[in-house]
């Protein structure tokens, strides 16, 4: 028999993302039109090259993949059919594109002569996230007589570069022919060939700020470690959301909220703020940026843009000193109106003692999840500073696509420990 064309470059394509991006999770909805897709997974999951994860229903496979991108930080490839199948992605797609989540979307189409002609399960798959993706790559169906091969990988190139310039979720919208597969070639078995990305060093922006200025570090999703080790490094307090990445440590802070919404003494001599990720659940924290006695320094994120939501940032950089000695009295200050103004809980079974005894059961190797409304809010307010991986969708905030995010966080988790015994 001989080898279709469509899976001659399905076999490909999968082959040199797998190896170029270093993707261990493929995520599939089986469908017919996607069928070489599911095809050439099947194989390289068969010879042990990736974790294959199949789902019946794409929205819901959408927010598992985007659990398992969140909790590896590498890429994931979700495929589907099309029609319907693809719109179901778009939810988690304008998670991850908001959040910087790396999604390879491999939405399988109908050819160009099937389009706009009334042909079953077709519809504008072109441009259907708008610019929930970095960038759409639609994609001619295969045909004998055409390099598959060579067009895949260089398909996958350009993936790769896409990523590298904006994580963030990408669309290969895929044109299939009939015959819509074929056994052959095996895509475990071939050899790939894309080189990786080359790219200048980055020019890195500094700030020298004043070190007498009493300053305070903000961090939420998408800060990371680097928010903790800037506090700890100038003794500035640290106001870290749970899903921060950064509540841990001894500059941390945990009634920030109270205190601010107290308005104690030390709120108002607040000058300045270093702003670390995107910030988005406290009132009281939002103030801040918006009070005009107050300068906020925002350090890029490259999976959240720039964050200044009341357009008075007056830098963005990616490192900061500072031009004199450290005062660590500021952070004493601090540290002992955050005891004082320890939450004291109650006997009642509400969501504050629900937080604490789930904190209180989890460990470092151990991952959190939390409802991105109100339940993430309570564990902000009382939480208690801890290293440990907690997750949320607040790139976009959506209460939807919890649960299945966290199939997809447990999915990485167990995968995790499983290969490092």
């Amino acid at each position: 028999m001989t080898d279709a064309p469509a899976q001659v470059f399905a076999a490909n394509l999968l082959a040199n993302l797998v190896s170029a991006l270093e993707i261990d999770h493929i995520y599939l909805a089986p469908g017919s039109r996607s069928q070489a897709l599911a095809v050439a997974a099947e194989q390289l999951a068969s010879a042990a090259k990736v974790k294959l994860h199949v789902r019946i229903d794409e929205r819901s496979m959408a927010f598992s993949a985007l659990g398992t991108a969140l909790a590896t930080q590498t890429p994931v490839v979700l495929i589907c059919t099309s029609g319907t199948a693809v719109a179901n992605l778009h939810p988690a797609v304008l998670e991850a594109h908001h959040a910087g989540v790396p999604l390879i979307l491999l939405t399988a189409d109908r050819p160009e002569e099937l389009r706009g002609v009334g042909a079953n399960q077709t519809t504008d798959q072109v441009g259907i996230f708008g610019s929930a993706v970095s960038v759409v790559f639609d994609v001619e169906a295969p045909t004998d007589g055409v390099d598959e091969a060579e067009r895949a990988r260089d398909l996958a190139g350009a993936v790769m570069s896409a990523l590298h310039e904006s994580p963030g979720p990408v669309q290969l919208n895929l044109a299939f022919r009939e015959p819509l597969s074929s056994p052959q070639p095996d895509a475990s078995a071939i050899v790939a060939t894309v080189g990786s990305v080359e790219s200048a060093e980055p020019e890195i922006e500094w700030a020298i700020l004043d070190a007498s200025v009493p300053t305070v570090v903000v961090a939420a999703a998408g800060a990371g470690e680097e928010a903790v080790e800037l506090a700890e490094s100038f003794g500035w307090p640290l106001f870290a959301e749970p899903s921060s990445g950064a509540r841990f440590g001894l500059n941390a802070i945990v009634s920030y909220r109270r205190l601010l919404q107290q308005k104690h003494e030390l709120a108002s001599q607040i000058k300045r703020v270093i702003v670390f990720g995107k910030p988005t659940l406290s009132r009281q924290v939002n103030a801040l940026f918006f009070d005009e006695s107050i300068e906020t320094i925002v350090v890029k994120s490259k999976s959240h843009g720039h964050f200044d939501v009341a357009r008075r940032a007056t830098q963005f950089v990616d490192e900061i000193t500072v031009d004199d000695g450290v005062d660590f009295e500021w952070l004493a200050q601090w540290r002992l109106a955050d005891h004082e103004n320890e939450f004291q809980f109650s006997e009642t079974l509400d969501r504050a003692n629900l937080v604490r005894e789930v904190y209180a059961a989890s460990n470092q190797n151990d991952c959190i999840v939390l409802g991105a409304s109100r339940l993430i809010r309570e564990a902000d307010s009382v939480a208690p500073a801890k290293p440990i991986a907690v997750f949320a969708n607040r790139g976009l905030a959506g209460i939807d696509g919890t649960i299945a995010t966290a199939c997809g966080i447990a999915i990485a988790n167990h995968d995790y420990f499983i290969d490092h015994g």
